[in-house]
């Protein structure tokens, strides 16, 4: 049954691809975005461009509740996806407040209309780096996540926080998804396969952080997508087995739940950098660097209770989704190797 979805940051890197699918699959899709200037607004513009038929764009700050409100009330939508945020570890120690607006006071925003417009499902985005200082691999939904990293992470956390509130006090269905490391076509320009791809076109240095002792979940967006819209079908519901006593933070009482989407298998960032190398034919120049503040060194996800709920796992291989990215840029920015 086609529906009315809403998704919350439509010209971004995830919700481009996502807001594709959903039209293809024959829903109505409202997108918002503020298209801002964190990274090139063209390349926002350039997604959106690719998006037609039963798509409508309005262009809004999440901290606008006037517009978020008529928003709702205009199209009426069935289901709400906000992938909209403030992104990025280190711009968070650079810019706390963008990530506070858009984060925090954007999400209420969206948790309120979502409580006034009798919405069946709201799904979010969380992030992988929510689990901060926890060294238990790989990293489970029942991980305590009480210690994050950075101001970003904490902001994430604070979604999933505010988003439980909301499933207990008004029944509302919500999913958080913790998403590990996304790169592929399209991708956003201050992501590491971006940059190091970049350089190593210009003969650049790259600048490998931890000196190269870093393991990263990489997962392709286009199983981040495929999730997610196997995820639009099945909204949240109360786990029967919840108990106060010993509570599950992946779950709740409530209709909540949190998921881990990843690849399920953590890549050496130095084999990540040879895959690129191998594609370009290009050997990078390397400028080894410390652990950046905020960072972790390893990401690892364990995705059992994605592939128990909707029989799907991300698998795309590491050179087949770097390949398709290099692909994409040296066709969009019209590099000659």
């Amino acid at each position: 049954m086609n529906k009315t979805i809403l998704v919350t940051g439509a010209a971004g890197f995830i919700g481009s691809h996502l807001s594709k699918r959903l039209l293809e699959e024959g829903h109505q899709v409202i997108g918002i975005d503020n298209l801002n200037d964190y990274y090139d607004p063209h390349l926002k513009e350039y997604r959106l461009s690719q998006l037609t038929n039963n798509f409508v764009f309005i262009k809004a700050h999440l901290e606008d509740l006037e517009t978020v409100n008529k928003t709702f009330e205009k199209y009426k939508p069935n289901i709400v996806i906000n992938l909209a945020a403030q992104a990025g570890v280190r711009y968070s120690l650079e810019n706390p407040h963008a990530y506070i607006n858009s984060n925090i006071v954007g999400f209420t925003n969206i948790l309120e209309a979502c409580r006034h417009n009798n919405i069946k499902h709201l799904i979010y985005a969380s992030s992988s780096s929510v689990y901060g200082a926890n060294l238990t691999k790989p990293f489970s939904t029942s991980d305590n996540i009480d210690h994050p990293l950075s101001l970003y992470a904490a902001t994430k956390k604070s979604n999933e926080l505010m988003a439980h509130t909301y499933s207990h006090l008004y029944d509302i269905p919500t999913t958080g998804l913790r998403f590990f490391t996304v790169y592929g076509p399209w991708g956003r320009p201050d992501m590491a396969l971006f940059l190091f791809t970049k350089a190593i076109v210009n003969d650049e240095p790259i600048n490998v952080f931890n000196h190269g002792n870093m393991m990263r979940d990489f997962t392709y967006v286009d199983d981040i997508v495929e999730s997610i819209s196997r995820l639009t079908k099945r909204p949240a519901k109360p786990n029967p087995e919840w108990s106060g006593v010993n509570p599950d933070p992946g779950s709740s009482y409530a209709p909540y739940k949190v998921y881990n989407i990843g690849n399920n298998s953590p890549v050496r960032l130095m084999d990540f950098i040879e895959a690129i190398e191998n594609k370009l034919g290009k050997k990078a120049k390397k400028n080894y660097l410390p652990l950046q503040a905020g960072d972790v060194p390893e990401t690892y996800a364990n995705v059992e209770d994605l592939f128990r709920d909707i029989n799907f796992k991300p698998q795309t291989s590491i050179q087949e989704g770097v390949n398709n990215f290099i692909d994409w840029y040296l066709e969009y920015y019209e590099v000659n190797l």
